[in-house]
């Protein structure tokens, strides 16, 4: 049968109204537990020789849909939602490495995901080692038979950094060792790194795929087996990281239009990184859409369009830089990303706070690097906003911008 497009699917997948007494929007189940008809019934859900639903805490009709179309999304063969995109990469690990184990992790990490590993799985027995995995030849290097997981964000949060999917999925295929790719600045369409070669594929849907700022949640997606086990461990035993049934609306509502928001996001990023790179003001302009991006090659293989995030690092100190984020008027000053409005941050300051100065020097994270996530509003307003900001901080107050 003829497959549908990418916007057909995330509107349809998985549902129909007649199915549903003619309801064109998906119903929302809260309930906490399920009925059985008898003992026997209700034994034979808990052995799995049935797939009737027993407690919310293991899924729901509604978020089996939701965990359905983001499977055909991202050509998965299973999904899982949980209460955020934390809860989706820690339910994963924990049932993915035990004590012995090692962990390799790119350099480049979102500030709550590092210090879940330096912090977190460290003190419980399992290696962490960090690996500049733009270059495959590095993984190559450093994985050992004890190696169980290889984890990367591509781009990375926040300085934009990529790893070639299929390059690492090639090495991660000659252990026992499993790839799993942060695909939450992309989404699914913009890129699919399971088609890559990736094991398991985790998001923050709190960020683009929800898309209005007004939920948390996560996924992580792989194969059946995988999915099956992350949920009746990782998440059943470890974390109880349970998605409610009134975020599974809002997300099935807000990847409806996933591809239309993507659209606006991807064509206001670029030319708000134009506008940068031709500023005095800045020192370096990190956007994959950019001729003089450093990877825009590999960019070009596995993503659709560049994306709608930017990093950039100013010509100034980190205290101008502070300065230029507080200048700025239309545009918020906020962690999250993937909103209908304008947000940026400072994430030495912020998001990446967890890190030691050192670490940041070491992470490939810049002091005075700035995270910009562009949104929805029209291009000329973002554009006067940074300008504005801009001339505030540099000309006005006569800052002197630094060498």
């Amino acid at each position: 049968m003829r497959k549908n497009h990418f916007a057909t699917r995330a509107i349809h997948a998985g549902y129909h109204p007649k199915q549903h007494q003619g309801a064109l929007t998906p119903p929302i189940h809260i309930s906490s537990t399920y009925a059985f008809d008898t003992v026997e019934q209700g034994g034979a859900a808990f052995q799995g020789e049935n797939n009737r639903f027993i407690y919310a805490r293991l899924g729901s009709p509604s978020q089996q849909l939701l965990e359905q179309r983001l499977a055909e999304l991202e050509h998965a063969e299973a999904a899982l939602a949980t209460a955020s995109g934390m809860g989706a990469i820690t339910s994963a690990m924990w049932s993915l490495v035990k004590p012995g184990d090692e962990i390799i992790a790119d350099l480049s990490l979102y500030g709550c995901t590092f210090s879940y590993l330096e912090h977190g799985l460290k003190s419980f027995g399992i290696k962490i080692t960090y690996v500049n995995l733009s270059d495959a030849n590095n993984l190559a290097q450093k994985i050992t038979d004890k190696t169980k997981l290889v984890y990367s964000e591509t781009p990375s949060n926040p300085n934009m950094r990529l790893v070639d999917i299929a390059a690492l999925a090639q090495i991660t295929r000659q252990y026992d060792c499993k790839l799993m790719i942060d695909n939450t600045y992309c989404t699914p369409y913009l890129q699919n790194p399971i088609q890559l070669g990736a094991d398991l594929v985790v998001h923050s849907a709190t960020k683009y795929l929800g898309g209005h700022g007004d939920l948390i949640a996560g996924f992580v997606a792989g194969k059946q087996e995988d999915i099956d086990h992350i949920r009746m461990f990782g998440l059943k035993d470890m974390t109880g990281s349970v998605i409610s049934g009134f975020d599974v609306a809002l997300l099935l509502r807000g990847m409806k239009t996933l591809h239309v928001r993507m659209e606006r996001h991807c064509k206001n990023a670029q030319e708000v990184a134009e506008y940068l790179a031709c500023s005095p003001y800045v020192k370096h302009t990190f956007y994959p859409g950019l001729d003089n991006f450093s990877q825009k090659e590999l960019a070009q293989k596995q993503m659709r369009m560049a994306g709608g995030m930017i990093a950039f690092e100013l010509n100034a100190t980190r205290e101008q830089s502070a300065a230029f984020v507080n200048a700025l008027q239309m545009i918020l000053c906020a962690v999250s990303l993937g909103d209908a409005e304008t947000l940026i941050q400072h994430p030495a300051s912020m998001t990446h706070s967890t890190y030691t100065e050192e670490e940041l020097l070491e992470h490939l994270i810049s002091p005075t690097l700035i995270r910009l996530s562009v949104g929805l509003e029209h291009i000329e307003d973002i554009v006067a906003d940074l300008n504005q900001a801009f001339e505030s901080v540099f000309s006005n107050k006569g800052l002197a911008i630094s060498a």
